[in-house]
C-alpha cells in the first residue's frame, strides 16, 4: 500500500508554471534578499508608505458594532453591493445593478468563482503570455485545462489570430486581463470588439457559448487620458473580476467582487449558483468589517497623478541608462527587457546591487523583468544609479 502524504492534486498544483518558481522564490530567496540593509524592493505590489488616514479611519469606524448582527455571517451586504455597483458603472459605463455584484475575498476568489461558474472539469481556458503568475494554478485547481497563446510582441496587444487558432470544441473561457499585468497594456475597444466577433463566430461553430472572464483589478489605474474599456461593454457573455487591493494599496485586506453584466442572458439564474459556489469553496465572502467599510472605501481616490509621475521617472531614467522599456498605459508595473538574455542571471545581478525585481520567468517571458512602482518616489530615485551600475557591469 502506497503511503502518500500529499495528494496528487496538491502536488500537481504546486508544480504549476510559473507558480512553482514563485513559491520557491517567496519561501527561500526573497526573505534572505529582502532582509539585507539598504535593499530596494521593487518586486510585488505591496504598499511602501503608511496607509492613508482615511483608509484607517474607515476600518476603525466600521469595526464599531451598530447592532447585534454586525459581526454575524455575511453574504454580500446591500450597502456594499450598491456602493460597488455605483462605482463600477462610472468606470465601465455598463448599467450594473447592486444584485449583479457578488463580493468576494479579493480578486483571486473572483477569478476562481467565475471559472467554476461557467466551466466544467476538462474544459479549456485560453489566456495570453505573459500572464499574471497565478492564472495557471487557478485554472488547474478548477479542473480546467490552460491553453496559452502569445501576444503581439511589438505592441503587447492580444493576438486575435492566435486566440482563434487555439479554440477547440472544449474551449469554454477566454481570460482577458486589462489593464494588463505585467505589460501595462490597455486593450482598445476596437480590439475587444474584434475579440467579441471572433468568440461569437467560434461559439456558433462549436455549438457551445465561449465566455470571457475579464480580470480588471487595475481598471481605475490608467494614464495619459487613456480611456479604459471592459469586455463587458461589447460582449454580453463576460464576467468581470475586480480587487480593491490595488487601488487601496492594501492587498492584505481581502475584498473584491465578481460582477455579471445586465446584458448577459439569464443572469438572474446565475445568482443562486454563485452564492452556492462561494459557500462550497470555503465561504468566500469578505469579512464583516470590510463589507461595512466598503461605501467609505469607495470614496478614497487612487492617486493616478503620483503613479504617472513614478512611471515617467523610471521610464525616462531607465531609457537614459540604455534599457529597452515601454511606457505602460495602466497598472503600476514596468516590464523592461533584460540587457542579457538570461533574466534570472540579471535578476540576481540586480540583487547584488540591492535592487529586487521579478524576472521574466515568473511571467513565462524570458528576457524581461518586472518593476513595481508601489515603492516610494525616494526608493525609485535611489534605484536608478543601481540600475546603471548593473547595466555597466554587463555592457
Amino acid at each position: 500500500m502506497a503511503d502518500e502524504t500529499i495528494s496528487r492534486r496538491a502536488a500537481d498544483l504546486a508544480r504549476s508554471t510559473p507558480f512553482d518558481h514563485l513559491l520557491g522564490f517567496f519561501a527561500h530567496v526573497y526573505p534572505e534578499r529582502r532582509a539585507r540593509p539598504g535593499v530596494l524592493d521593487l518586486t510585488f505590489g505591496n504598499p511602501h508608505d503608511p496607509a492613508p488616514a482615511e483608509y484607517v479611519e474607515a476600518l476603525r469606524a466600521s469595526a464599531v458594532p451598530r447592532d447585534e448582527h454586525w459581526f454575524g455571517y455575511k453574504v454580500s451586504e446591500p450597502a456594499a453591493r450598491a456602493a460597488a455597483a455605483d462605482a463600477l458603472r462610472g468606470v465601465v459605463g455598463v448599467a450594473f445593478e447592486p444584485d449583479d455584484v457578488h463580493l468576494t475575498t479579493g480578486g483571486f476568489t473572483a477569478l476562481a468563482l467565475a471559472l467554476k461558474l461557467v466551466a466544467d472539469p476538462g474544459d479549456e481556458v485560453v489566456f495570453s503570455i505573459p500572464p499574471w503568475f497565478a492564472y495557471e494554478v487557478i485554472v488547474r485547481e478548477a479542473g480546467l485545462v490552460p491553453v496559452k497563446v502569445p501576444i503581439v510582441p511589438e505592441t503587447f496587444d492580444l493576438d486575435l489570430d492566435a486566440i482563434a487558432g487555439a479554440i477547440t470544441p472544449r474551449t469554454r473561457v477566454v481570460l482577458v486581463n486589462t489593464p494588463n499585468n505585467p505589460t501595462g497594456r490597455v486593450y482598445p475597444v476596437e480590439q475587444l470588439r474584434r475579440l467579441a466577433a471572433l468568440l461569437d463566430e467560434a461559439s456558433a461553430r462549436t455549438g457551445r457559448r465561449i465566455f470571457v472572464v475579464s480580470d480588471e483589478p487595475y481598471h481605475r489605474i490608467v494614464y495619459d487620458g487613456t480611456t479604459f474599456h471592459s469586455p463587458t461593454e461589447v460582449y454580453p457573455w463576460s464576467l468581470l473580476a475586480y480587487s480593491y487591493g490595488k487601488t487601496l494599496l492594501a492587498p492584505g485586506q481581502r475584498i473584491g467582487y465578481l460582477a455579471v453584466p445586465p446584458t448577459l442572458p439569464g443572469r438572474e439564474e446565475l445568482r443562486p449558483a454563485i452564492e452556492a459556489l462561494q459557500i462550497a469553496i470555503g465561504y468566500a465572502f469578505p469579512n464583516a468589517v470590510l463589507q461595512h467599510a466598503l461605501p467609505l472605501l469607495e470614496r478614497i481616490p487612487f492617486d493616478v497623478a503620483l503613479y504617472e509621475c513614478k512611471r515617467d521617472l523610471m521610464v525616462s531614467g531607465l531609457r537614459e541608462i540604455g534599457y529597452d522599456v515601454h511606457s505602460p498605459e495602466g497598472t503600476f508595473y514596468l516590464f523592461p527587457r533584460s540587457p542579457v538574455p538570461d533574466d534570472r542571471a540579471f535578476e540576481s545581478l540586480l540583487a547584488e546591487h540591492d535592487v529586487l525585481v521579478l524576472g521574466g520567468k515568473y511571467f513565462e517571458t524570458p528576457g524581461r523583468f518586472r518593476i513595481s512602482l508601489t515603492a516610494s518616489l525616494e526608493t525609485l530615485e535611489a534605484s536608478l544609479p543601481r540600475f546603471a551600475a548593473a547595466w555597466a557591469s554587463v555592457r
